[in-house]
Protein backbone atom coordinates (compact mmCIF):
# COMPACT_ATOMS: atom_id res chain seq x y z
CA UNK A 1 0.00 0.00 0.00
CA UNK A 2 1.56 3.44 -0.93
CA UNK A 3 0.54 6.19 2.20
CA UNK A 4 0.66 10.05 1.73
CA UNK A 5 2.65 11.31 4.42
CA UNK A 6 2.35 15.03 4.87
CA UNK A 7 5.82 16.15 5.77
CA UNK A 8 4.99 19.64 6.94
CA UNK A 9 3.22 17.45 10.09
CA UNK A 10 4.18 13.79 9.73
CA UNK A 11 0.42 13.05 9.54
CA UNK A 12 -0.99 10.05 6.85
CA UNK A 13 -3.00 11.53 4.31
CA UNK A 14 -4.27 9.49 1.18
CA UNK A 15 -3.67 5.47 0.82
CA UNK A 16 -3.01 4.06 -2.88
CA UNK A 17 -3.21 0.14 -3.72
CA UNK A 18 -0.82 -0.97 -5.94
CA UNK A 19 -2.01 -2.87 -8.96
CA UNK A 20 -1.95 -6.33 -9.31
CA UNK A 21 -0.58 -8.38 -11.90
CA UNK A 22 -3.58 -9.17 -13.88
CA UNK A 23 -3.83 -5.08 -13.47
CA UNK A 24 -0.74 -4.25 -14.86
CA UNK A 25 -1.06 -6.46 -17.84
CA UNK A 26 -4.85 -4.84 -18.39
CA UNK A 27 -3.62 -1.76 -18.60
CA UNK A 28 -0.16 -2.63 -20.48
CA UNK A 29 -2.86 -4.28 -23.11
CA UNK A 30 -5.03 -1.09 -22.97
CA UNK A 31 -1.76 1.08 -24.17
CA UNK A 32 -1.18 -1.00 -26.61
CA UNK A 33 -4.31 -1.41 -28.22
CA UNK A 34 -4.78 2.64 -28.09
CA UNK A 35 -1.69 3.09 -30.07
CA UNK A 36 -2.92 1.38 -32.89
CA UNK A 37 -5.46 3.97 -33.12
CA UNK A 38 -3.44 6.70 -31.66
CA UNK A 39 -0.91 7.41 -34.08
CA UNK A 40 -3.53 8.07 -37.14
CA UNK A 41 -5.00 10.64 -35.06
CA UNK A 42 -4.26 13.77 -37.49
CA UNK A 43 -1.56 15.80 -35.89
CA UNK A 44 -3.38 18.83 -35.79
CA UNK A 45 -6.05 17.20 -33.58
CA UNK A 46 -3.58 15.53 -31.19
CA UNK A 47 -1.96 19.49 -30.90
CA UNK A 48 -5.57 20.91 -30.13
CA UNK A 49 -6.03 18.24 -27.44
CA UNK A 50 -2.69 19.35 -26.07
CA UNK A 51 -3.90 22.60 -25.36
CA UNK A 52 -7.37 21.74 -23.79
CA UNK A 53 -5.42 19.55 -21.50
CA UNK A 54 -2.96 22.88 -21.03
CA UNK A 55 -6.19 24.89 -20.38
CA UNK A 56 -7.52 22.18 -17.67
CA UNK A 57 -4.18 22.23 -15.60
CA UNK A 58 -4.61 26.19 -15.53
CA UNK A 59 -8.19 25.77 -14.38
CA UNK A 60 -7.36 23.47 -11.70
CA UNK A 61 -4.09 24.46 -10.61
CA UNK A 62 -5.21 25.16 -7.27
CA UNK A 63 -6.45 21.78 -6.26
CA UNK A 64 -2.98 20.33 -8.65
CA UNK A 65 -1.10 22.50 -6.35
CA UNK A 66 -2.71 21.28 -2.94
CA UNK A 67 -2.08 17.89 -3.67
CA UNK A 68 1.78 18.56 -4.07
CA UNK A 69 1.94 20.51 -1.00
CA UNK A 70 0.25 17.92 1.14
CA UNK A 71 2.39 14.93 -0.42
CA UNK A 72 5.71 16.66 -1.03
CA UNK A 73 6.24 19.81 1.16
CA UNK A 74 7.13 22.34 -1.29
CA UNK A 75 5.11 25.80 -1.51
CA UNK A 76 1.90 26.48 -2.28
CA UNK A 77 3.22 29.36 -4.29
CA UNK A 78 6.14 27.47 -5.99
CA UNK A 79 3.22 24.46 -6.72
CA UNK A 80 0.67 26.69 -8.37
CA UNK A 81 4.07 27.88 -10.45
CA UNK A 82 5.16 24.30 -11.52
CA UNK A 83 0.99 23.45 -12.86
CA UNK A 84 0.88 26.84 -14.66
CA UNK A 85 4.61 25.51 -16.15
CA UNK A 86 2.55 22.33 -16.73
CA UNK A 87 -0.10 24.51 -18.71
CA UNK A 88 3.15 26.02 -20.97
CA UNK A 89 4.76 23.03 -21.82
CA UNK A 90 1.11 21.55 -23.15
CA UNK A 91 0.28 24.84 -25.13
CA UNK A 92 4.09 24.98 -26.62
CA UNK A 93 4.00 21.62 -27.79
CA UNK A 94 0.32 22.17 -29.45
CA UNK A 95 1.10 25.68 -30.76
CA UNK A 96 5.42 24.88 -32.24
CA UNK A 97 5.22 20.91 -31.83
CA UNK A 98 3.53 20.16 -35.91
CA UNK A 99 6.18 22.00 -37.28
CA UNK A 100 8.95 20.23 -35.60
CA UNK A 101 7.51 17.38 -37.19
CA UNK A 102 7.13 18.52 -41.11
CA UNK A 103 9.53 16.56 -43.00
CA UNK A 104 13.05 17.40 -43.35
CA UNK A 105 14.44 17.14 -47.14
CA UNK A 106 18.64 16.48 -47.63
CA UNK A 107 20.28 16.89 -50.87
CA UNK A 108 22.35 13.64 -51.20
CA UNK A 109 24.65 12.51 -54.31
CA UNK A 110 22.51 11.39 -57.58
CA UNK A 111 18.98 11.70 -56.12
CA UNK A 112 16.71 12.77 -53.19
CA UNK A 113 16.35 11.58 -49.50
CA UNK A 114 14.02 12.93 -46.85
CA UNK A 115 13.18 12.62 -43.11
CA UNK A 116 9.80 11.49 -41.88
CA UNK A 117 9.02 11.52 -38.17
CA UNK A 118 6.82 8.28 -37.41
CA UNK A 119 5.30 7.28 -33.29
CA UNK A 120 7.26 4.17 -31.69
CA UNK A 121 4.80 3.12 -29.23
CA UNK A 122 4.28 2.97 -25.66
CA UNK A 123 6.65 4.09 -23.37
CA UNK A 124 7.27 3.98 -19.98
CA UNK A 125 8.27 7.06 -17.47
CA UNK A 126 9.45 6.47 -14.17
CA UNK A 127 9.31 10.05 -12.52
CA UNK A 128 9.98 11.10 -9.25
CA UNK A 129 8.51 13.52 -6.27
CA UNK A 130 9.89 16.40 -6.57
CA UNK A 131 8.46 18.32 -9.57
CA UNK A 132 5.37 15.49 -9.41
CA UNK A 133 3.79 17.58 -12.39
CA UNK A 134 6.34 19.12 -14.31
CA UNK A 135 8.67 16.14 -14.60
CA UNK A 136 5.94 14.21 -15.81
CA UNK A 137 4.30 16.85 -18.22
CA UNK A 138 7.96 17.34 -20.45
CA UNK A 139 7.78 13.49 -20.93
CA UNK A 140 4.28 13.62 -21.30
CA UNK A 141 3.48 16.49 -23.86
CA UNK A 142 6.03 15.82 -26.64
CA UNK A 143 4.85 11.88 -26.51
CA UNK A 144 1.50 12.10 -27.05
CA UNK A 145 1.94 14.52 -29.90
CA UNK A 146 4.16 12.63 -31.20
CA UNK A 147 1.18 9.77 -31.78
CA UNK A 148 2.83 8.04 -28.87
CA UNK A 149 1.02 6.32 -25.36
CA UNK A 150 2.33 7.04 -22.32
CA UNK A 151 2.54 4.95 -18.97
CA UNK A 152 3.65 6.50 -15.84
CA UNK A 153 5.76 4.85 -12.85
CA UNK A 154 5.90 7.60 -10.48
CA UNK A 155 6.79 8.10 -7.21
CA UNK A 156 5.86 6.46 -3.99
CA UNK A 157 5.13 9.49 -2.46
CA UNK A 158 3.39 11.37 -5.16
CA UNK A 159 0.65 8.78 -5.98
CA UNK A 160 -2.33 11.58 -5.67
CA UNK A 161 -0.09 13.80 -8.52
CA UNK A 162 -0.10 11.02 -10.33
CA UNK A 163 -3.75 10.10 -10.45
CA UNK A 164 -4.51 13.78 -10.93
CA UNK A 165 -2.87 14.49 -14.08
CA UNK A 166 -4.51 11.15 -15.31
CA UNK A 167 -7.62 12.04 -14.07
CA UNK A 168 -7.24 16.07 -15.73
CA UNK A 169 -6.24 14.73 -19.00
CA UNK A 170 -8.87 12.13 -19.16
CA UNK A 171 -11.63 14.95 -18.49
CA UNK A 172 -10.14 17.12 -21.32
CA UNK A 173 -10.87 14.37 -23.87
CA UNK A 174 -7.67 11.99 -24.05
CA UNK A 175 -9.12 8.58 -25.06
CA UNK A 176 -8.25 5.61 -22.86
CA UNK A 177 -5.44 4.01 -22.68
CA UNK A 178 -3.33 7.07 -24.33
CA UNK A 179 -1.98 7.98 -20.93
CA UNK A 180 -2.14 5.83 -17.48
CA UNK A 181 -0.48 6.03 -14.28
CA UNK A 182 0.39 2.87 -12.88
CA UNK A 183 1.05 2.28 -8.98
CA UNK A 184 2.97 -0.05 -8.43
CA UNK A 185 6.33 -0.28 -6.86
CA UNK A 186 9.92 -0.08 -8.13
CA UNK A 187 10.36 -3.79 -8.18
CA UNK A 188 8.12 -3.55 -11.15
CA UNK A 189 9.84 -1.67 -13.49
CA UNK A 190 12.17 -4.49 -15.00
CA UNK A 191 9.50 -6.58 -16.01
CA UNK A 192 7.71 -3.86 -17.39
CA UNK A 193 10.96 -2.74 -19.99
CA UNK A 194 10.90 -6.65 -20.79
CA UNK A 195 7.65 -6.50 -21.69
CA UNK A 196 7.69 -6.29 -25.86
CA UNK A 197 4.95 -4.05 -25.95
CA UNK A 198 6.99 -1.16 -24.67
CA UNK A 199 9.04 0.53 -26.95
CA UNK A 200 11.16 2.33 -24.86
CA UNK A 201 11.55 4.32 -21.29
CA UNK A 202 12.61 7.54 -19.74
CA UNK A 203 13.61 8.21 -15.97
CA UNK A 204 14.26 11.36 -14.26
CA UNK A 205 15.93 10.27 -10.89
CA UNK A 206 19.02 9.33 -8.81
CA UNK A 207 21.64 7.82 -10.26
CA UNK A 208 21.35 4.27 -8.96
CA UNK A 209 18.27 4.18 -10.29
CA UNK A 210 19.47 5.34 -14.04
CA UNK A 211 21.74 2.50 -13.74
CA UNK A 212 19.10 0.14 -12.81
CA UNK A 213 16.42 1.13 -15.41
CA UNK A 214 19.84 1.71 -18.31
CA UNK A 215 20.80 -1.64 -17.62
CA UNK A 216 17.37 -3.78 -18.12
CA UNK A 217 16.47 -1.63 -21.40
CA UNK A 218 20.38 -2.30 -22.45
CA UNK A 219 19.31 -6.25 -21.76
CA UNK A 220 16.19 -5.43 -24.44
CA UNK A 221 17.56 -3.09 -26.54
CA UNK A 222 14.46 -0.38 -25.63
CA UNK A 223 15.34 2.86 -26.37
CA UNK A 224 16.47 4.95 -23.00
CA UNK A 225 16.86 8.79 -21.58
CA UNK A 226 17.85 9.30 -18.12
CA UNK A 227 17.95 12.61 -16.32
CA UNK A 228 19.72 11.91 -12.87
CA UNK A 229 21.50 13.15 -10.20
CA UNK A 230 23.72 16.69 -10.59
CA UNK A 231 26.50 18.45 -8.34
CA UNK A 232 26.14 21.45 -10.27
CA UNK A 233 28.73 24.28 -9.91
CA UNK A 234 27.56 28.08 -9.39
CA UNK A 235 30.67 30.21 -10.42
CA UNK A 236 31.67 33.30 -9.22
CA UNK A 237 34.33 35.27 -10.53
CA UNK A 238 35.60 39.20 -9.82
CA UNK A 239 33.18 41.38 -12.45
CA UNK A 240 30.43 39.63 -11.47
CA UNK A 241 27.56 41.52 -9.91
CA UNK A 242 28.35 40.70 -6.15
CA UNK A 243 25.04 41.42 -5.18
CA UNK A 244 22.90 39.71 -7.49
CA UNK A 245 25.18 36.54 -7.83
CA UNK A 246 24.63 36.28 -4.36
CA UNK A 247 21.15 36.72 -3.80
CA UNK A 248 20.59 34.19 -7.09
CA UNK A 249 23.01 31.69 -5.37
CA UNK A 250 20.70 31.97 -2.12
CA UNK A 251 17.57 31.07 -4.50
CA UNK A 252 18.76 28.67 -6.75
CA UNK A 253 20.12 26.48 -3.84
CA UNK A 254 16.53 26.30 -1.48
CA UNK A 255 14.17 26.03 -4.47
CA UNK A 256 12.25 23.52 -3.92
CA UNK A 257 14.20 23.13 -0.73
CA UNK A 258 17.20 21.95 -2.39
CA UNK A 259 15.64 19.22 -4.16
CA UNK A 260 16.16 19.93 -7.56
CA UNK A 261 18.53 18.08 -9.79
CA UNK A 262 19.47 21.59 -11.10
CA UNK A 263 19.45 23.69 -7.84
CA UNK A 264 23.27 24.84 -7.62
CA UNK A 265 24.86 23.11 -5.03
CA UNK A 266 28.45 23.92 -5.14
CA UNK A 267 29.49 28.06 -4.86
CA UNK A 268 32.88 28.18 -6.44
CA UNK A 269 34.28 31.40 -5.80
CA UNK A 270 37.27 33.61 -7.21
CA UNK A 271 39.44 34.68 -3.87
CA UNK A 272 39.65 37.96 -4.94
CA UNK A 273 35.75 38.28 -4.08
CA UNK A 274 34.94 35.45 -1.64
CA UNK A 275 35.06 37.56 1.26
CA UNK A 276 32.39 39.64 0.11
CA UNK A 277 30.43 37.38 -1.94
CA UNK A 278 30.21 34.76 0.91
CA UNK A 279 29.23 37.58 3.53
CA UNK A 280 25.83 38.79 0.77
CA UNK A 281 25.38 34.74 0.61
CA UNK A 282 25.28 33.77 3.70
CA UNK A 283 22.70 36.95 4.62
CA UNK A 284 20.88 35.87 1.95
CA UNK A 285 20.62 32.26 3.10
CA UNK A 286 19.85 33.42 6.94
CA UNK A 287 16.96 35.61 5.30
CA UNK A 288 14.91 32.11 3.91
CA UNK A 289 11.78 31.86 5.38
CA UNK A 290 11.27 28.38 6.44
CA UNK A 291 7.70 27.95 7.46
CA UNK A 292 3.92 26.34 6.48
CA UNK A 293 3.81 25.68 2.83
CA UNK A 294 0.80 27.32 2.29
CA UNK A 295 1.35 30.44 3.45
CA UNK A 296 1.93 33.16 0.98
CA UNK A 297 5.53 34.51 2.67
CA UNK A 298 6.66 31.19 3.50
CA UNK A 299 10.64 30.76 0.83
CA UNK A 300 10.93 26.88 1.63
CA UNK A 301 8.55 24.37 3.48
CA UNK A 302 9.67 21.09 4.34
CA UNK A 303 11.97 18.70 3.03
CA UNK A 304 9.84 15.84 0.67
CA UNK A 305 10.16 13.39 4.01
CA UNK A 306 11.81 12.61 7.39
CA UNK A 307 14.46 10.02 5.41
CA UNK A 308 15.17 12.69 3.04
CA UNK A 309 16.01 15.17 5.60
CA UNK A 310 18.27 12.83 7.63
CA UNK A 311 20.66 11.86 4.81
CA UNK A 312 21.22 15.71 4.16
CA UNK A 313 22.01 16.09 7.73
CA UNK A 314 24.28 12.80 7.85
CA UNK A 315 25.80 14.19 4.46
CA UNK A 316 26.61 17.54 6.68
CA UNK A 317 28.16 15.67 9.44
CA UNK A 318 30.46 13.87 7.41
CA UNK A 319 32.03 17.29 6.27
CA UNK A 320 32.12 18.06 9.40
CA UNK A 321 34.27 15.23 10.55
CA UNK A 322 36.41 15.87 7.21
CA UNK A 323 37.75 19.02 8.75
CA UNK A 324 34.94 21.27 6.70
CA UNK A 325 33.12 23.72 8.79
CA UNK A 326 29.37 24.67 8.75
CA UNK A 327 29.11 28.28 8.75
CA UNK A 328 25.44 28.64 9.52
CA UNK A 329 22.51 26.54 9.78
CA UNK A 330 21.73 22.75 8.91
CA UNK A 331 19.66 22.42 11.78
CA UNK A 332 16.82 20.11 12.95
CA UNK A 333 14.16 22.09 14.79
CA UNK A 334 12.44 20.27 17.55
CA UNK A 335 9.21 19.57 15.65
CA UNK A 336 7.38 16.84 13.66
CA UNK A 337 7.58 16.93 10.13
CA UNK A 338 11.12 17.13 7.99
CA UNK A 339 12.01 19.86 8.61
CA UNK A 340 15.77 21.78 8.51
CA UNK A 341 17.27 25.10 7.75
CA UNK A 342 19.18 26.16 5.11
CA UNK A 343 22.96 25.35 5.53
CA UNK A 344 26.28 26.92 4.45
CA UNK A 345 29.71 24.74 4.53
CA UNK A 346 33.13 26.28 4.34
CA UNK A 347 36.92 24.97 3.63
CA UNK A 348 35.32 21.76 2.68
CA UNK A 349 37.83 19.38 1.58
CA UNK A 350 37.77 18.55 -2.29
CA UNK A 351 38.77 14.99 -2.01
CA UNK A 352 36.22 14.56 0.55
CA UNK A 353 33.71 11.98 -0.40
CA UNK A 354 30.37 14.53 0.06
CA UNK A 355 32.37 17.14 -2.14
CA UNK A 356 32.10 14.13 -4.62
CA UNK A 357 27.97 13.56 -4.37
CA UNK A 358 24.71 15.07 -4.85
CA UNK A 359 23.40 16.75 -1.93
CA UNK A 360 19.55 16.56 -2.10
CA UNK A 361 18.76 19.20 0.52
CA UNK A 362 19.31 23.02 1.22
CA UNK A 363 22.78 23.18 2.38
CA UNK A 364 25.69 24.66 0.35
CA UNK A 365 28.61 24.26 -0.06
CA UNK A 366 31.12 26.91 -0.82
CA UNK A 367 34.85 26.98 -2.29
CA UNK A 368 37.60 29.15 -2.90
CA UNK A 369 39.80 29.39 -5.90
CA UNK A 370 42.30 31.27 -7.19
CA UNK A 371 42.25 31.85 -11.03
CA UNK A 372 39.61 30.69 -14.09
CA UNK A 373 41.83 27.67 -14.56
CA UNK A 374 41.04 26.15 -11.08
CA UNK A 375 37.62 27.02 -10.74
CA UNK A 376 36.71 25.15 -14.02
CA UNK A 377 38.91 22.50 -13.20
CA UNK A 378 36.49 22.18 -9.60
CA UNK A 379 33.26 22.92 -11.43
CA UNK A 380 34.45 19.80 -13.12
CA UNK A 381 35.68 17.20 -10.44
CA UNK A 382 32.66 15.51 -9.90
CA UNK A 383 30.78 12.24 -11.51
CA UNK A 384 27.47 14.59 -12.51
CA UNK A 385 27.50 17.31 -15.58
CA UNK A 386 24.30 18.39 -15.17
CA UNK A 387 24.17 22.33 -15.24
CA UNK A 388 26.43 24.92 -14.16
CA UNK A 389 25.55 28.93 -13.63
CA UNK A 390 28.64 31.14 -14.31
CA UNK A 391 28.95 35.17 -13.13
CA UNK A 392 30.85 36.65 -15.50
CA UNK A 393 31.29 40.13 -17.17
CA UNK A 394 34.55 39.16 -18.78
CA UNK A 395 33.76 38.20 -22.51
CA UNK A 396 36.76 35.62 -22.51
CA UNK A 397 36.07 34.11 -19.65
CA UNK A 398 32.55 33.82 -20.72
CA UNK A 399 33.74 31.77 -23.67
CA UNK A 400 35.83 29.62 -21.73
CA UNK A 401 33.06 28.70 -19.24
CA UNK A 402 30.77 28.06 -22.20
CA UNK A 403 33.57 25.78 -24.15
CA UNK A 404 35.16 24.10 -20.91
CA UNK A 405 32.48 22.92 -18.30
CA UNK A 406 31.90 19.67 -18.58
CA UNK A 407 27.61 19.71 -18.40
CA UNK A 408 24.61 19.48 -20.54
CA UNK A 409 23.45 23.10 -19.84
CA UNK A 410 25.30 26.67 -18.34
CA UNK A 411 23.26 29.43 -17.90
CA UNK A 412 25.40 32.76 -17.28
CA UNK A 413 24.46 35.72 -15.40
CA UNK A 414 21.37 34.25 -14.45
CA UNK A 415 20.20 31.09 -12.66
CA UNK A 416 19.86 27.55 -14.78
CA UNK A 417 15.77 26.44 -15.19
CA UNK A 418 14.12 24.43 -17.64
CA UNK A 419 12.11 25.33 -20.19
CA UNK A 420 9.67 24.04 -23.07
CA UNK A 421 11.24 25.56 -25.96
CA UNK A 422 14.94 24.07 -25.23
CA UNK A 423 16.71 21.25 -24.85
CA UNK A 424 17.28 20.00 -21.48
CA UNK A 425 19.90 17.21 -20.34
CA UNK A 426 23.23 15.93 -19.31
CA UNK A 427 26.18 14.43 -19.42
CA UNK A 428 28.28 12.07 -17.75
CA UNK A 429 26.73 10.33 -14.45
CA UNK A 430 24.00 13.10 -15.12
CA UNK A 431 22.47 10.66 -17.75
CA UNK A 432 22.03 11.26 -21.76
CA UNK A 433 19.90 12.16 -24.09
CA UNK A 434 17.44 15.00 -23.91
CA UNK A 435 13.62 16.33 -22.76
CA UNK A 436 11.92 18.92 -24.30
CA UNK A 437 12.40 21.16 -27.44
CA UNK A 438 12.57 19.54 -30.48
CA UNK A 439 15.30 17.48 -29.68
CA UNK A 440 13.51 15.76 -26.80
CA UNK A 441 10.29 15.23 -29.39
CA UNK A 442 12.25 13.72 -31.25
CA UNK A 443 13.91 11.53 -28.82
CA UNK A 444 11.26 8.50 -29.17
CA UNK A 445 10.70 8.55 -33.02
CA UNK A 446 11.08 6.70 -35.98
CA UNK A 447 13.56 9.35 -38.03
CA UNK A 448 12.96 7.65 -40.62
CA UNK A 449 14.79 8.58 -44.62
CA UNK A 450 12.88 8.17 -47.52
CA UNK A 451 15.16 8.10 -51.10
CA UNK A 452 14.83 7.82 -54.52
Amino acid sequence: MFQSIDPATGTPGATFAPLTTDEIEERVARAHAAFATWRDVPLAARAALLERIGDAFEADKRRLAEIAVREMGKTLASAIAEVEKCAAGFRHYAQNGPAMLEPVDHPVAGGSARTIFLPLGPVLAVMPWNFPYWQVVRFMAPTLLAGNVGLLKHASLTQGCAAAIEEVATAAGLPAGVFQSLAIPSSRVDALIADPRIVAVTLTGSEGAGVKVAEAAGRHLKKVVLELGGSDPFVVMPSADLDRAATTAAKARVQNAGQSCICAKRMIVHTDVYDAFLDRFAAAMRAVTVGDPMHADTDMGPLSSVEQRDAVLAQVAQVQQAGGRLLLGAEKPDRPGAWMTPGVLVDVPVDDPVAQEEVFGPVAMVFCVDDIDAAIRLANDVPFGLGSSVWTQDAAERARFEREIEAGMTAVNSMLASSPEAPFGGIKRSGHGRELGAFGLHEFMNLKTISG
